[in-house]
């Protein structure tokens, strides 16, 4: 491995899951399905070559390390897992840099909780704990790297209730919204901590599960100052900022091809990597620079118009990789 020129990817695994294991209740892989797709994510990983990589839809740790043993690149790597259950999906890294110490984050800090009009809004944890881990890039750099996996659109209905009733339908969706909401909001607090007043690298990735301009995603990233606002008030805003790498390589080409995720005809870019404003280019203090940004996401159907459709062992999202590259 360069050590002066790494990648980082992020990878939406959609369920992974060992064979024979129920999951959402009824679903499951058989084994001729679970080797498919273990055989399929290996093949993924071999193309990304991604020397640190972000997961979502974790469910058993083992499923995991099976599928990075079919890649054949990894044998040297550290992975560590948000507290994985097999009930639910959780998020994980791998990474061929020295992991110093990792952290599964569950609770939102006390100074992210919300209220409207003096009523609190009663959510206090991640529907998906984050994961937050400390890498030795260099002997003289170290880099804090984020998992997520925010809450989907998917609407939140409660049992008993018609899912196919328009009003009810839209009360889930609204539901969804504010919880994603809510918990890119503790995500923002807890980056606040490593981005505030430090010259300290930081990137996060994963399925954030709105676009790079939604309102959730600029309140994960923060907004950029206004142009006319003085140097040293722009300045106490971009040490706060994360940059969207999708954007960074966007403002280098005329082509715009980003999405990873096809949903009822609607080309989505739900996974992202952000970036600290140390490996900004146009920062004269950075320590490295964005490179080039791929997608891996010639698998993804649009099926409003075909017939084909995504095979049940692939993932349903594409992956993004970015290459990042040190200063010497």
């Amino acid at each position: 491995m360069n050590r002066n020129r790494f990648k980082v990817g992020t990878f939406n695994l959609c369920n992974l899951v060992l064979p024979d294991v129920p999951y959402y209740r009824k679903k499951i892989y058989t084994q001729t399905e679970y080797a498919l797709k273990t055989t399929w994510i290996g093949e993924q990983l071999k193309k990304m070559k991604a020397d640190i990589v972000g997961f979502q839809e974790v469910f058993h740790q083992e499923a995991l390390q099976q599928a990075l043993a079919q890649s054949q690149v990894y044998d040297n790597a550290t992975t560590v897992v948000a507290k994985p259950t097999g009930k639910s999906p959780v998020v994980a890294l791998t990474s061929r840099f020295p992991v110093l110490e990792y952290n599964v984050i569950q609770d939102f800090p006390t100074t992210a909780c919300l209220d409207i009009q003096g009523t609190d809004i009663p959510l206090k944890r991640f529907s998906r704990p984050v994961l937050e881990a400390h890498l030795k890039l260099s002997d003289t750099i170290d880099c804090t790297v984020f998992v997520i996996h925010l809450k989907s659109k998917r609407p939140i209905i409660p049992d008993g209730v018609d899912r196919n009733d328009p009003i009810e339908k839209a009360k889930g969706q609204a539901r969804a919204l504010i919880l994603r909401a809510a918990e890119a909001t503790a995500l923002r607090v807890i980056l606040m901590d490593k981005l505030q007043h430090r010259d300290h690298p930081v990137i996060v990735m994963g399925d954030v599960n709105d676009s790079g301009v939604a309102i959730t995603s600029q309140i994960v990233s923060g907004e950029p100052p206004l142009r006319k606002l003085w140097f040293q008030q722009k300045q106490m805003i971009w040490d706060t900022l994360l940059y969207y790498v999708k954007d960074i390589q966007a403002r280098q080409n005329y082509g715009d091809f980003y999405y990873t995720h096809i949903h009822n005809g609607h080309h989505e870019s739900l996974d992202h990597i952000l970036v600290s404003q140390e490996f900004v280019v146009q920062n004269p203090k950075r320590i490295g620079r964005v490179g080039y940004v791929s997608l891996f996401n010639d698998h993804l159907i649009d099926e409003t118009l075909s017939e084909e459709k995504i095979e049940t062992w692939q993932s349903d999202h594409g992956q993004v990789v970015v290459s990042i590259e040190l200063d010497s």
